[in-house]
């Protein structure tokens, strides 16, 4: 099975993202995590719908809180990357489970600094890390990738400890789930969405009854 991931000329193959070999110890994990894989709209609607996340939060990462606003972080010129907190349970899903689907469907980590036509490293795929062993979990798992061949191109991910997350505006939070029908939501946020969906079924969470 293998499809094309949205804005990127590589195929999903499900097969070649295997679960990773050294995940977080429970005891060392803070079910918090903060990713940065292009536009935070993106991202976050597909970390929204993982059984055990509990919250996803988009914000800023890598700069200093005086320039954590929007239109700064959108001269690419403030160290910043969009990124998102992730709050979930460790007993439910795995650190390990989320850098799986981050790589997988939620962007392309071969791009440096963009994400199809989103250009400028405040786009760049990066693993912002609160400690060592959080650290050498992500290290660990791109190099199983690596040896995978999970991507024809070289993935360019960056690790970067986490000094302080941001939250962004208000107008940002939940953005997919709200303007559904916005062209950006709709042509790159719904396809990665549908692509969890498909090819990792199991990941998601049971749909409430009415």
């Amino acid at each position: 099975m293998s499809a094309v991931i949205p804005g990127t000329s590589l195929a999903l193959h499900p097969e070649r993202f295997p679960d990773p070999a050294d995940d977080l110890p429970r005891d060392q994990d803070p079910g918090r995590a903060i990713l940065a894989g292009g536009c935070f709209w993106c991202t976050e609607a597909v970390f929204l719908q993982l059984d055990g996340v509990n919250s996803v939060i988009s914000g800023y990462a890598g700069g200093d809180a005086e320039h954590a606003n929007y239109e700064a972080v959108c001269t690419g010129r403030t160290g910043h990357a969009e990124a998102i907190e992730i709050r979930y349970d460790p007993a439910v899903i795995r650190y390990g489970e989320l850098l799986k689907l981050f790589f997988a469907v939620a962007h392309d980590p071969t791009q440096k600094d963009r994400q199809g036509n989103d250009r400028g490293p405040q786009y760049r795929s990066a693993i912002f890390y609160q400690s060592e062993p959080e650290r050498q979990a992500a290290a660990a798992y791109i190099h199983q990738l690596n040896q995978a061949g999970a991507f024809i191109a070289p993935i360019v991910t960056t690790l970067e400890p986490l000094d302080m997350f941001y939250p962004a505006e208000d107008y940002h939070q939940d953005f997919a789930r709200r303007h559904p029908t916005q062209p950006y939501i709709t042509h790159v946020a719904h396809p990665k969405v549908e692509k969890l969906r498909t090819a990792f079924p199991d990941t998601l969470k049971t749909p409430e009854a009415d």
